[in-house]
């Protein structure tokens, strides 16, 4: 590739001033921009945007050219869209945030034949390099009237190299896929961040393609969820990618539109680090994990292997096996209550009502262990009392229908509305503060985001509060809880659904939600710490829902919280759910690898420890490949079916280091930090602890 000169850069970024108050080192990036016709560019040392004659784009990272030019943002028109606009001019300004700190902006005008005027806005921080902060208006300066159906932003197409690609979806299926997924041919992904069904729906707003040399990813960085599209498609020649809002109106002669901010990221390696500056963005915004309570690692028995029809006997003569094997929290699950919405005690199992609801996590807690309770919020079943008081309580379409719950049979409630919020909070209040439970479990595929409400008893602004307000819900359930109980843990668990982001900062706990495969709580464990830091706790779910039920290395591989829901003395009788292979009950070698596991887990602790991210990546590297800093040591946990060959041991110091394979019990020999590669047979997995060697 050729490269573009100083004085093309000076041109590129029109009028003297705009040079004058070029980005910092933006004249040292842009010298080494490939060369191609434009008017204008944005830029800072990592990324370049450079517009053309006609507001088309393309991107360069490090100053090489990425992709071709694109009509990357456009107005929709239904069946068409306005996507070329005449060039008219590009100014720049600097940038004092008091959020985000200094930087500098460039604002590029065109306008289209019809007559719509559009201007963008590319931001860049010092704080965040090579993260493009965009923001496109719309203006008609027409005389007609102009029916929009809504806009696309931030569209780009990578080309295809001999590997392919891997996506990473922050957006919730029904179907419960994998949000880490190869792009095969054919492959084509809406991305939809509103409802998919009637209770799965949002997740985090970023989506991402990446080839094994080079990545892009895109997103809207508003503090509250916005419903939009991140379409993501193989193409003839690559893969391309984009945001998309479906905002219908109708634009009067000098009425402007404006998107949501944006931001585009090239990059290298899988979608870690663009989750990490998301979530840096999104901190400075004030939206971040709460601290967590040191027993959010605590290892989790969960009484769910027992069912809905368990008994409490059942529960409290499994409390001294859960004791011995070292786990210290009891999640009473499903079954405890009368009914969905109305969340009083089941009678038949606690005949004192609230006095014996009292009197169990006091047993629990006099053997030494922390009680967390299961609930499901905003769910209402037919026949609930709450149903037939407070049915203004409800979320309504737009034709006065429910959104319904399907795993329950229930109605959805309104988290945006009042009176839900403060009988939650009420509820949480008793839970924690009388009955004497330690923690929640806040469990539902229904609990990620809502339709928007048309409920007129709600008052709402807009129908789209009710999608926006979700997590400040879950912040005051959160808050509530620390009120009853400043060491309160809260588990947040949509099922099957992806991890809404902006319900962090009322999540102490998130666990990998059901899922269908080892794989999956792995790539999910991987972006859940991407999107929290140490901010919270991730869990891997109970262990029998990984692959042959019994994948432990999964869990503690990744730094992952471990979690069962083992039956003891006995299984249950018909269970409703399947089993895994062998059925629940712990015995003989099934004993004896739990607790194998949980040892090693609780000697380790390496939820503690820093997760290295960046070293591997998720789609390209093989084995599949996990690594974690703590106490001096790497921990490195390597994954595949069968493997006989060496693995590279990234991210260590120079010097000698011992590697001991940690399961086996056995000393591997020594390494070089400087290129330190080691020979490694095993099924499954192998899991490593490195430590230098002065240390063994």
């Amino acid at each position: 590739m050729s490269s573009i000169d100083r004085r093309t850069v000076l041109k590129l970024v029109t009028g003297g001033a705009a040079a004058a108050a070029m980005p910092w080192n933006a004249a040292r990036a842009g010298s080494r921009i490939a060369a191609g016709a434009g008017k204008a560019v944005a830029q800072d040392e990592e990324l370049a945007i450079v517009f053309d004659q006609r507001l088309h784009t393309r991107l360069a990272r490090r100053g090489e050219f990425a992709t071709g030019w694109q009509p990357s943002e456009s107005l929709l028109l239904g069946e068409s869209a306005v996507d070329d606009f005449a060039f008219a001019g590009a100014r720049t300004r600097a940038l004092r945030d008091p959020r985000h700190g200094k930087g500098q902006a460039t604002i590029v005008s065109g306008l289209a034949a019809n007559g719509i005027e559009k201007q963008v806005e590319v931001q860049f921080f010092q704080r965040y390099p090579g993260l493009a902060v965009l923001k496109t208006r719309y203006r008609n300066t027409g005389d007609a009237p102009l029916e929009v159906a809504g806009w696309r932003a931030a569209a780009h197409e990578l080309e295809q190299r001999p590997d392919g690609f891997w996506t990473f979806s922050g957006a919730s299926h029904t179907d419960r896929r994998d949000w880490v997924q190869p792009l095969a041919e054919g492959f084509e992904q809406r991305n939809y961040l509103g409802m998919d069904s009637s209770d799965y729906g949002g997740g985090t707003p970023v989506a991402n393609i990446w080839r094994r040399d080079l990545g892009l990813a895109v997103g809207h960085l508003e503090t509250v969820p916005k419903i939009m599209s991140m379409p993501v498609r193989r193409t003839p020649g690559g893969a391309a990618i984009a945001l998309e809002a479906e905002r219908p109106m109708t634009l009067a002669p000098g009425q402007s539109l404006e998107t949501e901010r944006c931001f585009v990221r090239l990059h290298s390696g899988d979608h870690f680090s663009t989750l990490q500056a998301y979530r840096t963005w999104m901190a400075a915004e004030g939206l971040e994990g709460p601290e967590v309570p040191d027993s959010a690692f605590a290892p989790v028995w969960c009484a769910w292997g027992y069912e809905r029809d368990y008994t409490a006997e059942q529960v409290l003569g499994t409390l001294p096996k859960v004791k011995e094997l070292g786990f210290e929290w009891v999640v009473l699950d499903d079954g405890w209550q009368t009914n969905e919405g109305d969340w009083a005690i089941n009678l038949d199992k606690y005949p004192g009502g609230e006095d014996d609801m009292r009197a169990f996590t006091a047993e629990i807690r006099r053997q030494g262990l922390r009680p967390r309770l299961w609930i499901a919020p905003l769910a209402a079943d037919p026949g609930s009392e709450i149903l037939f008081k407070r049915p203004d309580m409800l979320l309504l379409d737009q034709d006065g229908g429910f959104q319904k719950v399907t795993w329950w049979n229930s109605l959805t409630q309104c988290p945006a509305y009042q009176p839900v919020v403060d009988y939650y909070v009420a509820l949480v209040k008793k839970i924690i503060g009388d009955w004497g439970f330690e923690g929640l479990k806040i469990d539902g595929h229904h609990l990620n985001a809502v339709a928007p409400c048309h409920n007129p008893a709600h008052n709402h602004a807009y129908p789209e509060e009710s999608c926006e307000q979700m997590g400040a819900f879950w912040s005051a359930i959160h808050r509530a809880a620390r009120e009853a109980n400043p060491e309160a843990v809260v588990e947040l668990c949509p099922c099957g659904t992806a991890f809404a982001f902006h319900s962090l900062p009322g999540t102490d706990q998130f666990p990998s939600s059901d899922p269908l495969s080892s794989w999956q709580i792995r790539h999910k464990g991987k972006t859940f710490k991407a999107l929290a830091g140490d901010r919270s706790s991730y869990a891997g779910d109970h262990v029998e829902l990984s692959d042959n039920g019994d994948d432990w290395a999964t869990t503690v591989g990744i730094g992952a919280v471990v979690s069962t829901k083992f039956t003891w003395p006995r299984d249950i009788e018909n269970p409703k759910l399947t089993p895994p292979p062998g059925g629940l009950l712990l015995q003989g070698a099934r004993e004896t690898e739990w607790r194998k596991w949980v040892d090693l887990y609780r000697e380790h602790m390496l939820p503690k420890g820093e997760y290295l991210g960046d070293l591997y990546d998720i789609g390209f590297d093989r084995p599949e490949a996990h690594a974690i800093r703590k106490d001096g040591a790497l921990y490195y946990t390597f994954y595949a079916d069968e493997w006989s060959g060496p693995v590279e041991l990234r991210g260590l110091p120079r010097g000698r280091h011992r590697v001991r394979d940690l399961y086996n019990g056995t000393e591997l020999g020594v390494v070089d930090g400087s290129a330190a590669r080691i020979d490694v047979a095993f099924k499954r997995f192998v899991f490593l602890q490195v430590t230098p060697e002065a240390r063994a």
